[in-house]
């Protein structure tokens, strides 16, 4: 298991100096009948079907939605050209694709995600594996040209329910890092009441209030694994996306200050596939000052009381099992119950 997030004092020379640089990155090959090339922006809605596809093998619960992936291809630090590839059959059918992301403006670790797969019906075929090696060729190539003095990580993930995956990543050198378990809550019983601290109120998000938000998930985070700091594109882009609720969201004030916040997002193209009605908790912070006051709790029951008065009948989160804040506990005490794992893997130098 990794340790919590490091400080930049844990590595003193730059990256560049420590991750061996890969030589020519170029495109997988190797598979019959199958053709790679860089994924374009008119890409977005064949990788949408082919993520929709993976999903039944992956996690049937839920997929990426057509703006999640046009926001993923569009930020500014990726480079469609060099990041990316899609693989395509002989008919035309996209059946891989796979994206490099190293996040920006690292505080304490600089981040490398390696992102992708293949379709259910493609699979057995050697597709993974040339994907990840030019996916691992490409983080090596980011890492072994950067002149941060911290430490570098390349990041996967798999889920438990597909277990060819993590061992490809084993395989590949990963090593099992973090387990983030999926929990749902029902919404038709008697909700729990978490009363506020004193002093403390609580509003619906906001435009005006999306800004400190942001600082309130950069501060409240970075005792947790892995973590980094979410810079305004990414977080801007994430609430401007249909699937975030603002409505259902909460924010926890004391003063004019946020100290905790909980957001919501509903996709409803997920649930034909969950068999209900839901939301998505993204993420819960509370400033490490505030904790130990059951503001967690307390955002939680007020989600989930206005979810249902919202008509919808369940909600789903997904936890690190060692989340230092407790987190675990206090969901488990609202009363929700595990449904799933994913694993991460990390490369770390």
């Amino acid at each position: 298991m990794s340790d919590p997030v490091p400080s930049a004092s844990a590595a003193t020379t730059p990256l560049r100096e420590r991750v061996p640089a890969p030589g020519e990155v170029v495109l997988p090959e190797g598979c019959e009948g199958v053709r790679w090339r860089p994924a374009v922006a008119g890409d977005a809605a064949a990788i949408t079907g082919l993520l929709a596809a993976m999903s039944t093998r992956d996690h049937p619960s839920w997929s990426e939605t057509l703006e999640e992936i046009e926001e993923e291809l569009a930020h500014s630090w990726i480079d469609l050209e060099r990041d990316t590839v899609v693989a395509f059959a002989d008919d035309g059918t996209m059946v891989a694709h796979g994206i490099v992301i190293e996040t920006p403006e690292p505080e304490s670790i600089v981040r490398v995600f390696l992102h992708g797969g293949v379709h259910p019906q493609h699979r057995g075929r050697g597709l993974g594996r040339a994907m990840l090696a030019w996916q691992l060729a490409r983080g090596h190539e980011r890492l072994s040209t950067s002149e941060h003095r911290m430490p570098g990580w390349l990041l996967s993930s798999a889920a438990d329910r597909a277990p060819e995956h993590g061992a490809l990543l084993r395989a590949a050198g990963f090593t099992a890092a973090r387990y983030f378990t999926t929990l749902e809550a029902a919404l038709d019983v008697e909700l729990p009441d978490r009363p506020l601290p004193a002093g403390v109120r609580v509003v619906p998000f906001s435009a005006e209030l999306s800004e400190r938000v942001r600082l309130a998930k950069n501060a409240s985070f970075a005792d947790h694994w892995g973590s980094q700091p979410v810079v305004a594109e990414s977080w801007d882009a994430n609430v401007a996306l249909p699937t975030f609720r603002a409505d259902l969201s909460r924010v926890a004030l004391v003063g004019e200050q946020v100290v905790a916040f909980a957001t919501v997002e509903v996709n409803e193209e997920d649930w034909p596939r969950q068999g209900f009605t839901s939301i998505y908790i993204g993420l819960v912070g509370t400033l490490r000052e505030h904790r130990g006051r059951g503001l967690a709790g307390a955002l939680l029951a007020e989600v989930m009381r206005a979810s249902r008065q919202a008509g919808l009948e369940r909600c789903v989160l997904d936890v690190d099992t060692e989340n230092p804040t407790g987190a675990l506990g206090v969901y488990t005490r609202l009363g929700f119950t595990a449904t799933d794992r994913d694993v991460a893997y990390a490369i770390e130098y």
